[in-house]
């Protein structure tokens, strides 16, 4: 007679807690939200130039300013989608998604905008030390009008970000690859680098969200001003 007692596998349940399960209830959260997603190709020459102009800078620093500077110019990305309506805010502040030892957590970095590369690098590094060694407060994660998500570092060459309810948008910034690119003398290499938008689409449409990361672009493309 054919045993008909099921398989049982063995395994290790570990309950979700802390940063995963608020984690695990913002993706449910997000996963709601009607996105879409909007993708540039950026020539990062002049972006990797950062610690010439800002010594103490990085390129993360560099995408914080730019992106305060594209919020101040349109505000309907630095905005909050709510049952009863959505805010817009004059203040700008910027989350980072930050890989920890007990999962990604994303503080913030609160009123960026017109704030020197320099200012910008003392926040973020205060930011992350305090992630990585779990000593972040309620201040730290509160707050946000927009998020960066950077997996640069990690060789990712192209990815969608997951929105940070309630923000109405996110901006994934892949790795910098060298590309022959053709111009009108014929073509060179150049590092590029891939951005994504994510954008809800009950607070933003394609082309708000295409302007904004346009100038996004044009911003990193253009002279680093400290």
């Amino acid at each position: 007679m054919a045993n008909t007692d099921a398989y049982v596998v063995e395994g290790t349940t570990k309950p979700l807690a802390g940063i995963r399960r608020a984690a695990a209830r913002q993706m449910i959260a997000a996963w709601e939200a009607p996105a879409f997603h909007l993708t540039v190709e950026v020539d990062m020459t002049t972006a990797l130039t950062v610690k010439t102009v800002a010594p103490g800078s990085t390129v993360t620093d560099l995408l914080v300013s730019v992106c305060a500077k594209a919020l101040i110019d349109h505000p309907a990305l630095n905005s909050h989608y709510g049952e009863n309506g959505i805010t817009t805010f004059d203040e700008v502040n910027i989350g980072l998604a930050v890989a920890t030892d007990a999962g990604l957590t994303v503080p913030n970095l609160h009123r960026v905008g017109g704030l020197p590369l320099a200012g910008i690098a003392e926040l973020r590094k205060g930011a992350v030390e305090r992630a990585r060694t779990r000593r972040l407060t309620m201040n730290d994660v509160t707050g946000g009008t927009f998020t960066i998500s950077n997996l640069g570092m990690l060789g990712i060459d192209r990815f969608d970000a997951i929105l940070n309810v309630p923000q109405v948008a996110i901006l994934a910034v892949a790795s910098t690859r060298q590309r022959f690119v053709f111009t009108e003398g014929g073509g060179q290499w150049r590092p590029i680098a891939e951005l994504t938008l994510t954008c809800d689409h009950r607070a933003v449409d394609g082309a708000t969200g295409a302007v904004f990361l346009s100038r996004i672009k044009e911003l990193l493309e253009g002279a680093i001003a400290d």
